[in-house]
């Protein structure tokens, strides 16, 4: 009978408590269902704010996440302390505070990665949609998040590169500026009138669709072949990839069809070979031996 009176008053003390705590338990579940409003109103008014005064996007986005997730933060902890009257804040801070020694430790990476996303958000080496080159990587800049920058390659293919090797790589920039010069080499043969071939490629470099008109196209002399006088075609045409394939594509069928109307050879590679009777010049044979 001991017993069970004993496993009684157990259940009684029980019931006690959770009936004592009840009311802080509710006001904790009050607690998180405003924190959940406050966050999306909080993640809204910031996200409002920041289209007026970031022009990047990525940091628009990346200041309406923190402010989103410091919300929820902050309404959990003041959850914990009405739910739990004997926890304090201070001690919730304290035990924060030692925990993250561990933390930094075991996520050093991901903190390394953070921290080099901010700087790449602040600084702006490149932004939202500008193609960009790092390492062996190509592609259009999609997303800058807390941890990778994510390209999207011109095969339709994804990278993910971690924010700390895009900080310390050197990054090729090719949308940093409005037009970019593309170099397209020529071959003539050595029978033409070098003046006549410039002004040829001069015309019909102008005459090709998406090449800007300023700069000015230049046609440069680089040097004699083996079986060519080797020009180089320079134009410039808007930065974007695709505008530089069209237009490439453009020129190179323009300048055949003018070298072609113009009775101008694009030579293939040439060789010239000797033959002679290899016989007379054997290192064996003595200076005065006559085969």
């Amino acid at each position: 009978m001991d017993f069970v009176k004993t496993i009684e008053s157990s259940l009684e003390e029980l019931l006690g408590s959770g009936i004592k705590i009840l009311p802080a338990l509710l006001a904790a579940l009050v607690i998180l269902m405003l924190t959940r409003y406050g966050a999306g109103f909080a993640r809204k008014l910031v996200t409002k704010v920041s289209h007026k005064t970031l022009r990047s996007r990525s940091l628009q986005m990346l200041v309406a996440k923190t402010t989103y997730v410091t919300a929820w933060i902050v309404g959990i902890l003041a959850a914990c302390v009405v739910a739990f009257p004997g926890l304090e804040l201070g001690d919730l801070v304290a035990t924060l505070g030692l925990s993250s020694v561990a933390i930094g430790f075991a996520f050093q990476d991901i903190f390394k990665n953070f921290l080099a996303g901010i700087l790449l958000l602040v600084q702006e080496p490149f932004r939202l949609d500008d193609q960009i080159v790092v390492g062996d990587y190509e592609g259009t800049v999609e997303r800058i998040d807390i941890r990778t920058t994510k390209l999207r390659t011109y095969t339709g293919e994804r990278v993910l590169l971690p924010n700390s090797a895009v900080f310390t790589s050197a990054v090729l920039v090719r949308t940093a500026f409005d037009k970019r010069r593309s170099d397209l080499a020529v071959g003539v043969d050595y029978n033409t009138s070098l003046p006549e071939a410039k002004e040829i490629l001069q015309r019909a470099i102008a005459e090709v669709q998406g090449v800007l008109a300023h700069p000015e196209p230049e046609i440069d002399v680089v040097g004699f072949g083996d079986s060519s006088i080797d020009f180089i075609v320079r134009y410039w045409t808007l930065p974007g990839m695709r505008e530089v394939r069209q237009a490439q594509t453009r020129a190179m069928i323009m300048i055949k069809q003018a070298l072609d109307r113009a009775e101008i050879g694009i030579p293939y590679p040439i060789r010239t070979l000797y033959f002679f009777d290899q016989q007379k010049y054997n290192d064996f044979l003595s200076t005065g031996q006559k085969m």
